[in-house]
């Protein structure tokens, strides 16, 4: 099976990162969390983000991203961005690859895009628009990657599967 990484670069929002949590552990993807974070990491703070699976998550935080760099030599990093010129579509995800999502208010800083503009990729959306909710944008890409790999062990819940459709 396929294994990618979540990188959340300085998130502010708890609800959001604990919906992509969500996702990264309904799919088998590693979180990694750069700080400094906009909320507090602890029992009482998870549980009320919603956050009651995380001791299923494999999650990891780094003190800034140069941390994050210096813990993950060689990493395939694509970095999601509205300021991207490619499109999220037109990237093969490989297996054990990282996508990196900045921080709601401010996205992925400019210097860190413009190092990276060669794995730099976007959502297409509506030029009026800011941007899509961060949960979204990482489900999106995510299940994105986890196509190109056949959804491979993935099989959901099967609930209706004992009908004859």
């Amino acid at each position: 099976m396929a294994h990618f990484h979540i990188v959340l670069h300085e998130p502010e929002i708890p609800a959001n990162t604990g919906n992509i949590g969500r996702t990264c552990a309904a799919t088998g993807t590693s979180l990694h969390l750069i700080e400094p974070l906009g909320f507090k990491i602890n029992e009482k703070a998870l549980k009320r983000a919603g956050m009651d699976y995380w001791d299923r998550l494999d999650v990891t935080t780094y003190i800034d991203y140069r941390d994050f760099l210096e813990r993950n030599p060689g990493a395939k990093i694509y970095y999601a961005s509205t300021k991207a010129p490619r499109m999220y579509t037109e990237v093969e995800y490989e297996d054990g690859c990282y996508i990196m999502f900045g921080k709601e208010s401010a996205g992925i800083p400019e210097e860190i895009l413009w190092e990276n503009r060669d794995t730099a990729i976007r959502i297409p959306m509506l030029e009026e628009t800011r941007s899509l909710n961060l949960g979204n944008s990482a489900a999106i890409i995510l299940y994105e990657a986890l196509r190109q790999h056949g959804f491979e062990k993935m099989t959901g819940t099967g609930h209706l599967r004992s009908r004859p459709w």
